[in-house]
């Protein structure tokens, strides 16, 4: 499948889409994203809190320690 970006005038966009649909094409609607819409998906992105991070700043040290056990 090839994807193909084209500019319809107003008046055309119904009857163009109708005869692209009949040929088997898909066509996608256009996503717009404002700003104000993508800073409230921002804001719900989870945070780490302090003994989040400690827990894995200890976790690495207790790693690092190991010993390879010799046989």
């Amino acid at each position: 499948m090839e994807r193909l970006v084209i500019d319809i005038p107003e008046k055309k966009s119904t009857e163009v889409k109708q005869m692209l649909r009949d040929m088997g094409v898909t066509i996608q609607q256009e996503s717009h994203v404002t700003t104000s819409d993508y800073k409230q998906k921002l804001t719900t992105v989870s945070t780490w809190s302090a003994d989040d991070v400690k827990f894995f700043e200890e976790s690495k040290k207790v790693f690092e320690n190991l010993k390879p056990q010799q046989w």
